[in-house]
């Protein structure tokens, strides 16, 4: 099951506490929006500005309560009138930052997608893809809400909280000095919390896709789950890497509220003995009663703006956690490195493809030898069968011609050009694979099929369908080839959804052709039919085929047996049961049931 993320060290979480500037990472999201930020910022600006102008009208009326009338109404005129551009300013803010919030979520989700679709398989053997999707979809809600948000309510409660001191110094420079001595009374707790719970708000989020990954591995293999009564194990490794995720949330919802409770106490507290002087100096003739009310109203905004900053502060840790997790999957490097100066595809492929020398492990395995000093000339137009036991490196050869992997010694080419040479999805173009575990993705049979090539016609499709021996069965579908054939086939038999891959390959028409135990799921006649699809397509193209069914392969231009990594004989069927050895044991097992027939 999925692999719980391991908990990083006191001294890892306090470095990356320290990195504030995480949020930095959305700059480049944010440059190509840069209009609607300053339109936000314009707005943000204009409502705190108004938010500061009312204490001055209130004190204006109280000042002059009893003067003349019109001016009374002139006042009264003005205050309705900033509250009306609070109201329209705060309107536009909101609309402005969310629209620039969706249009920046929507880019990142898109630029993480377009960088771990094409990742080689050696990245995932380290990440799990429920992990991944956690990143695109958890992580990048986190930062919908603070830059929707959170971004710009703190940032109009920096202009109102330094605003608010400026107007207050004003005012009264005595109770503004009073102020400021209880203001690092309020930072300090800030700090101290704010760094833990920016700790823990990561370590939330890392428990939350763990939590993800163990759902998709096990949703992903419900049919095997199930069938293993594995249902109650499951459950429970689920919920164990869920509560993992609820304690880690319970410490941080903790150290957040008695944040929250100490920051209030000390700024109301101070509030109170700040209105208590001032009381004492309207009494004593040194203050009118409106500058009282106006410099209390000020205090008031600027405790508000501290309290709303402190609650903001934890969202944007949480938010700055999510975007260092997020360009860490953009800055990720890819193990298989494109070329700084690809060379081009030959302009006709003859599919000509040498191994020389080739050495390589798999990072996951990295004491064991996957292919082991392998050289291996298969000429243009050759079909080549790859034979011998489980874990000889056939499947291996395979995915090292589609350079999923590089090795780490000798290299590949194909008609002379090493592999990692040129582009990948410019020589992958040249290929066609049909792999052990077909694909079928959730859509429709002629979807899944038209995935070879996009722009094949429906005939061309149909065509492809029936060389495949895939067309009758496809038919007889409720809507014939519109048929949705549901997640990962799932309304699919084994064998329909091996030959709708096969069905992929031939519309490739690729001069290439991979075959990983293409036929291993069909039966009898069906892999008849097959076969002479195969055999057909074989004529005109290179084509390896990986078997462990020896039949498949008898009529291969020549069989290459492999054992640990290593080539070990090679040559035709009748020659390789001649020469006695480990495929003529194979031979000896499957045609004769194991029997000596001598």
């Amino acid at each position: 099951m999925a692999r719980k993320p391991v908990p990083q060290s006191a001294e890892q979480e306090r470095e990356k506490s320290k990195k504030v500037g995480a949020l930095r990472g959305l700059s480049p999201f944010l440059a190509p929006y840069k209009m609607l930020l300053v339109l936000a910022a314009l707005a943000l600006t204009l409502t705190a500005s108004v938010s500061l102008m009312l204490p001055l009208a209130v004190r204006r009326v109280i000042d002059n309560f009893e003067a003349d009338s019109a001016i009374l109404d002139l006042y009264f005129a003005a205050a309705l009138g900033f509250a009306a551009l609070l109201a329209i300013g705060t309107g536009l803010r909101y609309m402005l930052v969310t629209k620039l919030g969706e249009k920046v979520v929507a880019d990142i989700r898109k630029a993480v997608f377009d960088r771990v679709i094409s990742m080689s398989p050696a990245f995932y053997e380290k990440t799990m893809t429920g992990e991944v999707l956690s990143r695109i979809t958890t992580d990048t809600t986190l930062i919908l809400s603070v830059i929707g948000s959170s971004v710009s309510v703190a940032l109009r409660n920096v202009l109102i909280f330094f605003g608010g001191m400026v107007l207050m110094l004003f005012t009264s420079a005595k109770l503004t000095g009073l102020v400021l001595l209880i203001v690092p009374m309020v930072i300090v707790p800030i700090l101290v919390l704010g760094r833990r719970l920016r700790g823990l708000s990561r370590e939330n989020q890392d428990w939350i896709a763990a939590s993800s990954g163990n759902a998709s591995e096990a949703l992903l293999s419900v049919q095997t789950v199930q069938a293993f009564t594995h249902e109650t194990p499951s459950r429970q490794s689920f919920a164990d890497v869920t509560n993992l995720s609820l304690v880690s949330a319970m410490k941080r919802i903790n150290t957040r509220a008695v944040m929250t409770v100490i920051v209030i106490f000390l700024i109301f507290t101070g509030v109170v003995g700040v209105l208590w002087m001032g009381a004492r100096d309207v009494r004593a003739g040194d203050m009118s009663q409106g500058a009282l009310v106006q410099f209390v109203i000020y205090a008031v905004l600027v405790a508000g703006a501290v309290g709303a900053l402190s609650e903001i502060w934890g969202e944007l840790q949480r938010a700055a956690g999510a975007t260092e997790r997020l360009v860490e999957l953009l800055e990720s490097e890819d193990p298989v490195v494109e070329p700084a100066n690809p060379l081009p595809l030959p302009e006709t492929v003859a599919g000509g493809l040498i191994f020389e020398a080739v050495n390589f492990k798999y990072p996951s395995r990295p004491d064991t030898s996957a292919l082991a000093d392998v050289d291996l000339t298969i000429a243009p137009g050759e079909t080549v069968a790859l034979v011998g036991p489980s874990g000889a490196g056939k499947t291996t050869i395979i995915q090292m011609i589609l350079r999923f992997y590089d090795p780490q010694q000798g290299r590949i080419t194909l008609d002379g050009v090493d592999l990692s040479a040129m582009r990948r999805d410019v020589f992958r173009g040249a290929m066609a694979l049909v792999p052990q575990d077909p694909v079928i993705f959730a859509d429709t049979a002629r979807e899944n099929i038209r995935f070879g090539r996009p722009n094949a016609t429906d005939a061309e499709v149909e065509a492809a369908a029936a060389a495949a021996a895939a067309h009758d069965f496809i038919a007889a579908l409720p809507e014939g080839y519109d048929s949705f054939v549901g997640e990962r086939g799932v309304m699919l038999s084994g064998g329909q959804k091996q030959r709708i891959a096969i069905a992929r390959a031939i519309l490739r028409d690729a001069p290439v052709l991979l075959l990983d135990e293409a036929t291993s799921a069909l039966d009898a006649e069906s892999e008849r039919l097959v076969q002479q699809a195969v055999d057909d397509l074989a004529k005109t193209r290179t084509t390896i085929i990986v078997a462990h069914r020896l039949a498949t392969v008898k009529k291969a231009d020549r069989i290459i047996v492999m054992d640990q990594g290593r080539i070990v004989a090679q040559g035709k069927h009748d020659e390789l049961v001649a020469q006695g050895g480990l495929y003529a044991r194979l031979a000896r097992l499957q045609f004769t049931d194991g029997v000596d027939a001598a």
